[in-house]
């Protein structure tokens, strides 16, 4: 997860899930889900101080769009207990292929190129609290951190430039990620060492994503990605669809 954001700067969550499923050899898609979100939670958390220093968060926007996010993700990790696993992981692989599909078309912007000044956009308060109700009911249904959603909701909602829509979405994926993560502990549905070695990993797997970034073209690395997300979104799909339709 920590070498995906450094590499492209996010799609990491996106992968958790079936890796920890798949790869690791947990069994509980409920426990995975609690678990993956509050290490992308505190992961955001700790990516928010140094983007803070810099003076590329503005948390009154965050706030505008933070704050109704978080009635999607009460909602939303209350759908999601209430899912049986197979069901969740089936509809999971849908917005897994959805999120690559968007990764592909997307315009990738190195941010050490971009000024503060462009690529701004006005102010509406309707559009933020939109796609805030919405990321945050994906991030409590599924587990994720809806950065790639938050970023375009804040560039064309908050009238922010580029920088400051990448620093202040880590309020709402941190805020979005422990709030998932204590509802679903609640429930018994999370594990804290792994939270724990995710974090460790993904602090160490960013800065190695980091330092490969730059010598490699970040638009093919993100179409690499994005087929291995279709891939495995496949693959799920497979692994569940007789569960789910009772075959």
């Amino acid at each position: 997860m920590g070498f995906s954001l450094g590499l492209i700067g996010g799609g990491g969550s996106i992968l958790a899930i079936p890796l920890l499923i798949y790869f690791v050899g947990f069994d509980h898609p409920h426990i995975v889900i609690g678990t993956t979100a509050l290490a992308v939670g505190v992961n955001a958390y700790l990516n928010l101080i140094p983007h803070t220093l810099k003076k590329h968060v503005n948390y009154k926007v965050g706030l505008e769009f933070t704050i109704p996010g978080i009635a999607g993700v009460l909602i939303g990790s209350e759908l999601g207990i209430l899912t049986p696993g197979n069901d969740l992981l089936f509809f999971f692989s849908f917005l897994m292929i959805g999120i690559a599909l968007y990764m592909l078309k997307r315009k990738c912007i190195d941010l050490s190129q971009v000024e503060r000044k462009i690529v701004k956009s006005s102010r509406s308060l309707y559009i933020l609290i939109l796609t805030g109700l919405i990321v945050g009911f994906a991030s409590g249904y599924f587990g994720i951190g809806g950065g790639f959603l938050i970023v375009p909701g804040l560039l064309f909602g908050g009238g922010l430039n580029i920088l400051q829509a990448v620093g202040t979405s880590l309020m709402a994926v941190g805020t979005f990620g422990v709030i998932t993560a204590a509802r679903y502990a609640i429930s018994g549905d999370i594990d804290i060492l792994i939270s724990a070695l995710f974090i460790i990993g993904g602090i160490f797997g960013g800065w190695f994503g980091a330092r490969l970034a730059g010598k490699v073209p970040k638009r093919r690395l993100t179409q690499v990605f994005a087929i291995i997300v279709i891939v495995v979104a496949l693959y799920i799909m497979y692994q569940n669809y007789n569960v789910v339709f009772h075959l």
